[in-house]
């Protein structure tokens, strides 16, 4: 009971003072907050890990809590460097992506971990290496990563079984991938279809198959 109380106490205590800052910021009688956001994101994270470190099961814990990090990180190489735009979203995105690895690595099976892991990761690069002019290279990574990612599924261990079907959407996105590299993509009119009916009839054959021995 009085660790709910010292709880509700540090929170009820953190939310007046940010809305105190952010109205002292309104009227023009407080600048240069910024160390505060970064510091309230920052305990607030490592607060969410600690809970996790004493309770395993809280697995949820590792997604707010190396997020928030990410973010005051983020926040802060915003603030106080010249760093460009896309490593800070790339920072951002990559804090979010690793919570879901670690979701995955504490609960193998929650294998569904590994998807927003893998896109955000992707997303991260993405961000971190695109200057507006290697549109080819960022897709490419785009759909490797993905491809990747679908792969990982398929491959990593989990309590459920093996995710076979995973394959068929790695296997295409790796595909798209190379397409991209090769700069081929006036046949993207044709792949998608392509890849659609071959996605589906495999389905279709698999389903066929499973009445046939039932």
């Amino acid at each position: 009971m009085k660790k709910i109380l010292t709880s509700k106490v540090f929170w009820g205590l953190m939310l007046v003072v940010g809305g105190l800052i952010l109205l002292l910021e309104s009227i023009g009688l407080l600048e240069g907050s910024d160390i505060f956001w970064i510091a309230l994101l920052g305990i607030t994270g490592i607060l969410f890990l600690v809970a996790l470190a004493t309770n395993r099961g809280a697995w949820w814990a590792a997604i707010p809590g190396i997020c928030l990090l990410g973010i005051a990180l983020g926040i802060g190489l915003a603030v106080y460097t010249d760093v460009p735009g896309g490593i800070i979203g790339a920072v951002i995105l990559g804090g979010i992506g690793l919570s879901f690895v670690l979701v995955y690595l504490l609960q193998r099976s929650y294998w569904w971990a590994l998807i927003p892991a893998g896109v955000l990761l992707t997303l991260a690069i993405v961000a971190g290496i695109d200057d507006g002019e290697n549109g080819l290279l960022s897709g490419a990574i785009f759909f490797a990563g993905l491809g990747i990612t679908f792969a990982l599924v398929a491959l990593l261990p989990n309590q459920t079984g093996r995710l076979t079907w995973a394959w068929i959407p790695a296997g295409i996105l790796l595909l798209l991938a190379v397409l991209v590299i090769a700069n081929i993509g006036e046949y993207f009119n044709y792949i998608w279809p392509v890849a659609l009916i071959l996605g589906g009839g495999y389905f279709l054959w698999r389903a066929l198959r499973r009445q046939k021995y039932q």
